[in-house]
């Protein structure tokens, strides 16, 4: 385990050795990924989105047995249940809340309020001064090279967009880029954009501290540079994943025959999450009203955590979505959380005592 090489805003802000986000991933960042970078000095972000309350709590707990280090939860700003669930974060001093879309202004003043340090993703340079403006102590910035939910723009586009907006703005908050990062090429990078580190999600999950079944990571391991597709036929919303032949089937396959699938799968999720017809409904119009998403998309999204689940979890990838980063085509090992961040933070730092010395 390396020593503290590059110190930066973030982790200043945050109180970890190195500027390295493991990022919250459904059914993937759970406590065992979590702690494994946390103990090697990054920042490990729970994903508490396909977990109950209670399982998130219990998460929480494990992690805080694992580790005494910093450690994140990424929560849904349009849940129901996200002042409960920042009630978790608060009772038991979790150090960073990181959201996926922006949060309610009041529940960032809450959040600070307890010291937890909030560090909302954004896709675009107008939603970084908007929650910078409420508080927010940190951004992450997630280009169109990432996996999972993404949008169009390139990191290396958007990420001087938005550093560029918060510098016009007057805000000296750190930003954490996302999106096409796997080494400490990138890292070095992205610090020489004005970026304070670097988030990383596929790239943890093939690692062996990763909880996804073997078979898949072979399957992941596998694809190439055009080994990914972005489709908005399975949750209604343009989402980067593997390119497998259920995928392609999906792409192909018309609204009404999703129908029933999607029914299906909405029952499931019910039965998994233990929610109520109430609570989905409410966690629905939230999404509505917060989105902008139509019932139809809001009825598609129940697919995305039963069909990632079937993936990431049980192994069937004939049922299961496999969410995916562009930079699945050029990862070809499975180092422990330990090895890559030590790695990726010694090339970074090298890379960037080399680019010094062309500066005369």
């Amino acid at each position: 385990m390396i020593e503290q090489l590059l110190r930066t805003p973030f982790t200043d802000l945050v109180g970890v050795r190195h500027p390295v986000v493991q990022t919250g991933m459904g059914w993937v960042s759970g406590p065992g990924l979590v702690s494994g970078t946390a103990n090697a000095g990054g920042l490990g972000i729970l994903a508490s989105a396909t977990m109950s309350l209670a399982e998130l709590e219990r998460a929480i707990l494990e992690v805080k047995g694992r580790t005494d280090q910093p450690f994140g939860v990424n929560l849904r700003a349009d849940a129901g249940d996200a002042d409960d669930r920042c009630d978790l974060l608060v009772r038991h001093e979790v150090r960073v809340a990181s959201f996926a879309l922006a949060p309610k202004r009041d529940l960032v003043r809450r959040l600070k309020d307890h010291g937890i340090v909030v560090m909302p993703s954004v896709g675009a340079a107008r939603h970084a001064e908007k929650v910078a403006a409420w508080g927010a102590d940190a951004v992450m910035v997630q280009g169109g090279e990432g996996g999972g939910h993404t949008g169009p723009v390139p990191t290396t586009l958007l990420l001087p967009t938005v550093l560029d907006a918060l510098r016009n703005a007057q805000s000296e908050i750190p930003v954490v880029a996302a999106g096409g990062f796997f080494d400490g090429r990138g890292l070095a990078a992205a610090l020489s954009y004005g970026a304070a580190g670097v988030g990383m999600g596929t790239r943890f999950l093939l690692t062996r501290d990763s909880p996804v079944p073997q078979a898949v990571k072979d399957l992941y391991l596998a694809h190439g540079l055009t080994g990914t597709v972005v489709t908005a036929k399975v949750d209604g919303m343009p989402h980067r994943m593997l390119r497998t032949p259920l995928v392609e089937e999906i792409e192909e396959t018309s609204a009404v025959r999703r129908l029933v699938p999607t029914a299906r799968r909405t029952l499931e999720l019910k039965r998994s999450s233990g929610l109520s017809w109430r609570e989905l409904a409410r966690d629905g119009r939230e999404m509505r009203r917060t989105q902008g998403r139509s019932l139809a998309q809001m009825t598609l999204a129940a697919n995305t955590p039963t069909m990632l689940r079937a993936g990431l979890v049980e192994g069937d990838t004939s049922a299961g979505v496999l969410a995916a980063g562009q930079v699945v085509g050029v990862i070809d090992d499975l180092p422990s959380c330990e090895e890559l961040i030590d790695r990726v933070v010694t090339r970074a730092a090298d890379e960037l005592r080399r680019a010094t010395s062309y500066v005369v």
